[in-house]
């Protein structure tokens, strides 16, 4: 484990796989496809003014974000240093936490916080402190995007073991926390024609319902 993690996926994902990763989800047709995603996972959300993305990597789901709602306040956390960087030219580096989850201050609340395919790769043992901060941040919609399992399971992920977790984490959310209510909820198909994602379902989420 690389000094200063408190997880092996924290480290993993710091290191040269995440940094590898950028490469792998860039670009146009990236950049459409999730605008797609979020007109549909967002269809019911209202007005945006604040989004906070939760492993925003360099910022391709925020510059959706960008798209549907120009005016909206747009801040990111991202624990790989150079994909921080790089969402640092886009959002400006005063709008980026260069940290892991796990020390993001959520001293700020947002109308919208956004975690996509961030939750199924973190340390089963540190999910219920992520769902305190994602709960925390919010103060109206929580969009949860990720592989979904109803019972907890770890697959292999491109060679490596323990690095990516399948569970109903929306679910878990929603009983860890009251007053959260399932707004929305949908699947996105890695076949879609138009507009493929990863095979993830999507829950948007509200409090105080």
């Amino acid at each position: 484990m690389t000094s200063g993690y408190r997880t092996p996926q924290e480290a993993f994902w710091a290191g040269d796989f995440g940094t590898d990763y950028i490469d792998r989800n860039a670009g146009d047709r990236m950049l459409a496809s999730n605008l797609h995603f979020m007109s549909q996972a967002l269809r019911q959300a209202g007005p945006i003014t604040s989004c906070l993305e939760l492993g925003a990597n360099i910022g391709m789901n925020l510059r959706a974000m960008r798209l549907l709602h120009p005016t909206a306040t747009l801040k990111g956390a991202e624990i790989n240093p150079r994909a921080a960087e790089v969402l640092g030219q886009f959002l400006g580096p005063d709008n980026v936490f260069r940290g892991s989850i796990f020390d993001y201050p959520a001293e700020e609340s947002f109308d919208l916080v956004l975690v996509k395919g961030v939750l199924i790769h973190i340390n089963p043992d540190m999910l219920s402190a992520v769902y305190d901060t994602i709960h925390r941040a919010s103060n109206r919609l929580i969009l949860i995007a990720e592989y979904y399992n109803p019972a907890p399971v770890a697959i292999p992920y491109r060679g490596h073991s323990d690095r990516l977790f399948k569970r109903d984490f929306a679910g878990e959310l929603m009983d860890r926390h009251t007053g959260l209510a399932l707004v929305d909820y949908g699947f996105a198909y890695h076949r879609d024609r138009a507009f493929p994602q990863d095979d993830i379902n999507w829950f948007l989420i509200e409090k105080g319902r």
